[in-house]
Parts: structure tokens; sequence; C-alpha cells
């Protein structure tokens, strides 16, 4: 088993299971993982979601280079391949709940390129993180290279991108391609997940929405963006949170 998806209450966990090859991904993986997320979200009892490995020390390598080598002179091979990794990263950066990357180790290339696709991201203070196409000859897609462009800006996404160099956390905590450098990311990924997953899903749901919204071009509201600002007053969320105001005491959503 490369990937799997386990369950603590409120929080699914999406575990990297390849330790022998770093969890590099193989074209299998990148198919099954949009599935694993949809799964999680289709799930009431899930409020968020952690990307992590299943062993500690390790994030993910990217994708797995021998299996490039073996496989990229087929044109139907590249394909598949490109539209796998692309539907696992757009999975994750649309996800409808919070996911977040909790990176126990070197993040690179594609697996750096999952880490950006997620909401938040915590790292170990010994991992490593790089985007590394120059180093290999390939080309990132735009939609790859945007995300790390809405994190990073262009400047600096020119930079990751023309040198291919790996960042220490504490670099990539001051250029914002990571949120937080924790001892134990999971255990922080957790903390942070079992917050969020404590508050309003409404109010958390839809402003992710709205951010993705706003990353994707839009500048000003619409009838979707009004109405969840609207509605959101004649939900039980708050209900439940004016009076756990008015009462003094935590709400309970």
């Amino acid at each position: 088993m490369t990937l799997r998806l386990e369950h603590d209450g409120p929080i699914a966990r999406l575990l990297i299971d390849r330790p022998a090859r770093r969890n590099a991904m193989t074209q299998a993986m990148w198919e099954d993982a949009p599935r694993l997320v949809a799964q999680a979200m289709a799930d009431d009892t899930v409020r968020v979601l952690i990307l992590a490995s299943a062993t500690p020390g390790l994030f993910c390598a990217g994708a797995d280079i021998d299996e490039f080598a073996r496989c990229a002179a087929d044109p139907d091979w590249r394909i598949a391949n490109q539209a796998a990794i692309r539907s696992t990263q757009y999975a994750l950066a649309h996800a409808d709940k919070p996911v977040i990357a909790a990176i126990g180790g070197d993040c690179i290339g594609g697996g750096c390129g999952m880490a950006i696709a997620c909401d938040l991201r915590i790292s170990a203070p010994a991992a490593r993180l790089g985007i590394t196409p120059a180093k290999l000859g390939i080309v990132y897609s735009l939609f790859d290279t945007k995300l790390l462009v809405d994190l990073v800006g262009p400047a600096r996404a020119k930079r990751i991108l023309f040198t291919g160099a790996l960042h220490d956390a504490q670099t990539a905590l001051t250029i914002g391609l990571i949120d937080e450098i924790a001892p134990d990311p999971l255990a922080a990924a957790d903390a942070i997940a079992r917050a969020i997953a404590a508050n309003a899903q409404h109010s958390v749901r839809s402003a992710k929405a709205v951010i993705r919204r706003i990353l994707d071009g839009q500048a000003d509201d619409d009838a979707a963006t009004l109405s969840l600002f609207r509605d959101a007053f004649t939900l039980p969320d708050f209900t439940e949170g004016a009076a756990a105001f008015r009462e003094k005491r935590r709400p309970n959503f």
C-alpha cells in the first residue's frame, strides 16, 4: 500500500507510505490520490484533511524518476501522467475543506507541488523544499506554477524554478513557501486541524471558497459570494455562535 486514508474523529490523514523510495510518487499513486481526497471531502464526519508521510522524517521526494525513465518515451503515458498529477493538485487546491501539509522531511518536485496545493504547510526544521524541473529538463504546468506564484510571488517563483535550489525550512518560511516550522509537524498540523474543526464549518468553508475565487482572478462580489454572507445568518451555525456569545460559553458547532 502506498497511499492510505486514516480517520481520527473530525480529522482525516492522507498518508504517503513508500519509505524505501522516500515516498516518491508513482503513476498509480498520482491516480489514486484524487479518489482519496474526494473520499475525505464526501465524508460528513471529516472537517480537515492532513497530507503527511506515514513514516516520520519523510514527506515526498517527488515523482518516481525511475518510472519516468522507463515510461517517458510513451506519449500516452506522458499524457496520463500529466493528467494524474494535475488531478491530484487540483483535488487538493479545490477541496471544499481545509487541507494541511505536514512536511516531516524533504519536500521536492512533485512533493512540493502537492504541498503548495494545500491551504497550510507546516515543516520540520530539517526539511528541505524545492521544485527542480531545471535539474531534470522538464517543464512544470501553468496550474502548478500558478500555485507557486500565488504563494511566493513571481520574482521568487522564477528564482525557485530557474535555479532548482533546495531551501532549508527557515528560508522557506521567510519567503512564504511554508507557514510554520515545528519539531513535530504532524502533531502541529493536528493541533491546528482540531482548532479549525471546532469552528463553524460554514464559515471555514465559505472563507476557503472566497479566497479560492480571489486567487482565480475574481476581484469583486457576485451573487454567489453575496449569498454566502446573507445566508449565514439563517443557518444553525450562526444561531449556535450567537447563543454561545451571549451565554459566555464555547460554541458547539
